[in-house]
């Protein structure tokens, strides 16, 4: 019983060492010349991985990240521009997988939505400071209480 308490701890106690532990890519992407490695760079700070939702393609280290970073390679490789990449990859993941995304009328809410936030808060602000200048001073303090 004890021993089964005992690996039961070393279980609990090891998982989150687990957790950190890192998938290393098994080989290294192999580049033409250092201009294609520039704009592979590029590219892949620009795109967001799928999975960690937080992280550039580049800066990833999940296993879908290494699988995109290698189709990314495979695509530059085939011919195609930067502009074609990323259409691929919007087709395929949708358009959360662009850092920035276009400014159309599906992201409007995401481009503008912040700025009406700010400004139907001031308008709230300016409201609420007229309406209390205009009630006048408060009424004196009659020394009772309540």
């Amino acid at each position: 019983m004890k021993a089964l308490l005992r690996a039961l701890l070393l279980i609990v106690l090891a998982a989150p060492l687990l957790a950190w532990t890192q998938v290393s890519d098994p080989t290294p992407l192999q580049f033409r010349d250092p201009a294609q490695e520039a704009r592979f760079n590029a590219l892949t700070h620009e795109l967001r991985c799928v999975m960690c939702q937080n992280q550039s393609l580049a800066d990833s280290n999940a296993q879908i990240a290494h699988d995109l970073r290698r189709e990314v390679l495979q695509l530059m490789n085939a011919g195609q521009s930067d502009a074609q990449i990323k259409t691929y990859l919007v087709s395929r993941y949708g358009e959360f997988v662009l850092y920035r995304p276009q400014v159309e009328r599906s992201t409007w809410p995401l481009w503008f939505g912040p700025l009406l936030l700010l400004v139907v808060g001031m308008l709230i602000v300016v409201r609420v400071v007229r309406r209390r200048s205009a009630s006048g001073p408060p009424p004196a303090d009659d020394g009772q209480e309540w």
